[in-house]
Parts: C-alpha cells; sequence; structure tokens
C-alpha cells in the first residue's frame, strides 16, 4: 500500500519520536506518544513500534515505570534533526505536543490521594502546587472510599476554581 504522507522512512519515524518527546515536560505512556506521532499518513503502526524500539536500545530515548522520555544523547540528535521533518509535520506535531504538555503540566500540579481508615472512613489529602511550591494543601474526612473517590476526581478538575473560592471566603 502506499504511503500517502509526508513520513517516508522509518529514520523520519525516528526523528518526529525525539521531536515529539522532545516538546514534553514528562514522560509519557505508549497512548500518549502513539497518539501525537501518528499525525502523518505515511506512518505505520510497525515501522513506528520498530523505531521506538531502536530509539530505545540506542539510548536516544528511555522507559521507566511504562513510560517514554527522551536521554539527553536523543534531545541532541532531536535539535539537529527537527528541521529534516517537513514543515507541516512539525506543525501539527508541535501543537499536539504543546496540549499534551500543558496537561502534563497541569496535572503535576494536582495531586488527590486517600488513605482508608480502620473505621472505614478515609483521610482526603488534596493539594494544588506551582513553580514555587504549594498553594493549597487540604485534609479533609470521607465517610466512604467511594466518597474519597469523588472528592479527588472533583478536586481533580476544579482545582483552580476551589482554591479562588476558599481564598475569596477567607479574604471577605
Amino acid at each position: 500500500m502506499d504511503n500517502f504522507g509526508f513520513i517516508r522512512d522509518k529514520l523520519d519515524i525516528k526523528i518526529l519520536i525525539l521531536y515529539v518527546l522532545n516538546r514534553l515536560p514528562r514522560p509519557v505512556d505508549i497512548t500518549t506518544l502513539s497518539e501525537l506521532v501518528f499525525c502523518d499518513d505515511g506512518i505505520n503502526y510497525f515501522d513506528y513500534m520498530d523505531a521506538l524500539a531502536e530509539l530505545v536500545n540506542s539510548g536516544h530515548a528511555g522507559l521507566l515505570d511504562d513510560k517514554f522520555f527522551i536521554t539527553a544523547k536523543g534531545v541532541r540528535n532531536s535539535e539537529e534533526m527537527e528541521s529534516t521533518l517537513p514543515f507541516t509535520v512539525r506543525m501539527k506535531a508541535g501543537k499536539a505536543a504543546e496540549r499534551t504538555a500543558r496537561m502534563l503540566n497541569r496535572s503535576a500540579m494536582v495531586r488527590a490521594s486517600h488513605e482508608k481508615k480502620e473505621d472505614g472512613n478515609c483521610n482526603v489529602s488534596l493539594s494544588l502546587s506551582d513553580s514555587l511550591g504549594n498553594i493549597l494543601r487540604l485534609e479533609i474526612l470521607a465517610g466512604s472510599e467511594e466518597q474519597a473517590r469523588e472528592m479527588e476526581q472533583k478536586f481533580q478538575s476544579r482545582a483552580e476554581d476551589l482554591y479562588m473560592r476558599i481564598a475569596n471566603m477567607l479574604l471577605e
């Protein structure tokens, strides 16, 4: 079957993988990386998986806890070779990586967890931080694990709003 995209061979795929990884602030799982790399119709799954494995084996990319990241060697090669990628592929992959980077940064700043107590209640720990440290840290008791999970989910989706509401209440 003919390739209809701009990516023509495995080297192009490797460069694209490094290009994407170089724009992400944290390691990503295989699903996220695949979604970002499959931005061109010229890429097939088997070549992609081979290229990714070769990048890990050569030390250009790393794998830790089932998440992929770029190494210093990969950064150097990515910066030297990224201009060989077609402009449209770079723009499409770059924009997608930028959106993912924003989501990764936000998820690193919003933390929610719980610990079940012997009586069936749960201590729920919620925190919101920025690059300087914690902005908000809240410990709250939940009556059940189900309630704790619901608190975690709602905090993760609306942490900034909750922070503003608490700050405003305290300042009124």
